[in-house]
């Protein structure tokens, strides 16, 4: 069971100095508690990719362009030293579909219903003038949005690890 009421105090824990100065990096923020990497490697990296200035947050169609140039992508994204693919969720993912009088109606997901939809796996999940991470069921957000489950879901990417840091073990018969 998701325990989607639950936030993780590691997405308000970064003390460097950009974190402090920081306002509106909740981009910023989901791609390091997403990715394992330092807020410092994240603020570079949505810089770098998200064309991102300082203080002024993160405009969603260069989110957009550029996340799906990275899934486009044959190796991935660079984020520090991790690897990872990206993919765009389809419309199916992201919004419950229901029949009313022979009609067929989507509505976007709520974060409870998206949570509940996919239990595992790492997404960077995108709602009004806002960015959060959802990792294995647990969300990654301010403690504040904690009671806000009914928010609605306008973009998720799946995220995936394909850094080389896990030794794969052999089954050994002798």
């Amino acid at each position: 069971m998701a325990n989607y009421l639950s936030t993780n105090k590691n997405y308000s824990a970064y003390n460097c100095e950009i974190a402090i100065k920081e306002s509106n990096d909740c981009v910023v923020r989901s791609f390091a508690s997403a990715t394992g990497v330092s807020y410092r490697t994240a603020h570079q990296f949505c810089k770098d990719n998200f064309n991102r200035e300082d203080k002024k947050g993160t405009k969603n169609v260069f989110i957009t362009s550029g996340l799906l140039r990275m899934e486009n992508s044959s190796n991935g994204f660079l984020i520090g030293d991790k690897r990872f693919s990206v993919r765009k969720m389809s419309k199916s993912e992201t919004k419950n579909v229901y029949k009313i009088k022979g009609d067929l109606i989507w509505r976007q997901k709520t974060l409870k219903s998206f949570i509940q939809a996919h239990p595992k796996g790492t997404f960077v999940v995108m709602v009004a003038k806002h960015a959060l991470t959802i990792k294995d069921g647990e969300l990654l957000d301010w403690d504040s949005n904690k009671f806000q489950p009914t928010r609605k879901v306008q973009d998720a990417y799946e995220l995936k690890s394909l850094s080389k840091n896990k030794v794969a073990t052999q089954l050994s018969l002798f």
